[in-house]
């Protein structure tokens, strides 16, 4: 009887915790559950079988030694398992089994983390926050260059991109997003864009995806000789700006005076390996350069889209800080854009769905993990309002 009365108070209190705060409850209790029950039923379960068919299990004196887990926690959309390596074993071993041990513990895909010596985490998405498309952001009331709202991350978070102090380069296959990641940028900065601070260039080969919005640009150019003029004019304001700023600022602050200048360069490869001019070629190439080089800290960003990765392509690819991989047509592209190793981590972009457009892996300056994410869809409509309250307000 007293055993009843204390299961009966104590269900009794979880049920108000429940009905009263439902969150707390969830991230105390039911999370925490969660990953209690999915510790011995997923992972412990299927430990042994997984890792011996995936050859990470490891033999000695022919005894076997598997590595041991040593916490499950869950988070609202993924299982984190802590795991302590054999000795003698590297993350490496996990890192290049992320495939084999996606599909034996049946999830969408498995990242790599490693947080000290014969210590790493598993993270196994149980399901796919990406998989609805997102609309377009709300554009902001105050503009953070460091911090564009740009959609949303694999665990709900949102999606900001620096741009201030940075490149950004985004790869992808054709209809892969690479126009969602470029309007959600433009869209993000409208408030400084209206109000002088940010002034955005830009070059539009195809016609077709910027051309729509080009009343947003300070230029514009849609040819080659018209680009490459652009381009030329933009390494010549840092130059001048740099020679002000020199033995006096070390940092931009954008101001009317002196904006923010994003220079989007969509298909980039048309000006570097395509164009038929090779004058045309080597001058876009050597303009890149130079602002890739020199502009972050005068406030000068360079915001490209491009196809292939190739170096043959594009040789400039290390001197974009941060870079964005779209679907990507191989496997070994993935490392081409995001550095070596990427593919290891989970950040398999060769695999995105095609009816995913807008899902990436982003790599950041100075971070080793690759994070996914989905850029929001930046609909013709949500342009062409854009660009109408852009005239109204220039009118105005």
């Amino acid at each position: 009887m007293p055993l009843i009365v204390v299961l009966v108070l104590v269900g009794g209190g979880l049920a108000g915790w429940w009905w009263r705060w439902p969150g707390s409850f969830r991230r105390f209790v039911g999370l925490r559950a969660l990953g209690a029950w999915r510790w011995v039923w997923v992972y412990h379960r299927h430990w042994q079988p997984v890792l011996v068919v995936a050859g990470l299990a490891e033999s000695y004196l022919e005894r076997q030694y598997l590595p041991r887990i040593r916490r499950v926690t869950c988070s609202d959309w993924s299982d984190r398992v802590r795991v302590k390596l054999v000795a003698g074993t590297s993350p490496a071993d996990f890192e290049q089994r992320v495939v084999e041990l996606a599909h034996g513990f049946g999830a969408p895909s498995c990242r790599v983390t490693v947080r000290g010596p014969r210590d790493v985490v598993l993270e196994f998405p149980r399901r796919d926050m990406l998989a609805d498309t997102i609309g377009a952001m709300p554009v902001p009331e105050q503009v953070d260059l460091k911090a564009l709202p740009m959609g949303t991350c694999e665990d709900g978070s949102p999606w900001l991109l620096r741009l201030h102090g940075t490149h950004v380069l985004t790869v992808g296959v054709t209809g892969a997003g690479k126009g969602s990641v470029i309007w959600s940028a433009v869209r993000a900065m409208m408030p400084a864009i209206e109000a002088g601070t940010v002034r955005v260039w830009a070059i539009d080969p195809k016609r077709m995806e910027l051309s729509y919005g080009r009343t947003l640009f300070a230029r514009y150019a849609d040819d080659g000789e018209a680009a490459v003029e652009l381009l030329e004019r933009a390494v010549a304001a840092m130059q001048d700006r740099a020679a002000r700023y020199a033995g006096k600022q070390r940092a931009h602050i954008p101001t009317v005076d002196d904006p923010f200048l994003v220079v989007v360069v969509d298909e980039v490869a048309f000006l570097t390996a395509y164009h038929p001019d090779r004058d045309v070629r080597r001058r876009a190439e050597n303009a890149l350069a130079t602002l890739t080089s020199q502009g972050r800290s005068v406030g000068v960003a360079v915001l490209a889209a491009l196809q292939d990765p190739r170096k043959e392509v594009l040789n400039l690819r290390n001197l974009f800080p941060d870079k964005i991989a779209l679907r990507l047509d191989e496997a070994s592209q993935v490392d081409m854009v995001l550095g070596e190793g990427a593919r290891d981590r989970g950040a398999n972009a060769h695999l995105i769905d095609p009816d995913l457009p807008g899902v990436a892996f982003v790599r950041l300056e100075g971070s080793s993990i690759p994070v996914r994410v989905r850029a929001a869809y930046v609909s013709d409509d949500d342009i062409t309002a854009m660009a109408t309250d852009m005239r109204q307000e220039e009118v105005a």
